[in-house]
């Protein structure tokens, strides 16, 4: 006599609270400006730190995400 295979109880999802995630959400939102910023902006009339050292340090990211540069 065959028994059958009774399927699994899926576990429960618990829903992840808004107060839970804001913080890292509003984190990684700054820390991707930042980027973002850095990457694509710094340089010229924006800078915010002179010279070209972050130019240089972001210059094959900055062709890569289609920034113009030069």
């Amino acid at each position: 006599m065959a028994h059958p295979i009774a399927p699994a109880a899926a576990p429960a999802i618990t829903p992840i609270s808004l107060k839970t995630i804001l913080p890292w959400a509003v984190f990684f939102t700054v820390l991707m400006l930042a980027l973002v910023y850095f990457v694509g902006a710094e340089q010229g009339a924006t800078s915010l730190i002179s010279g070209e050292d972050v130019h240089e340090w972001v210059h094959d990211g900055r062709h890569l995400l289609g920034f113009p540069c030069h």
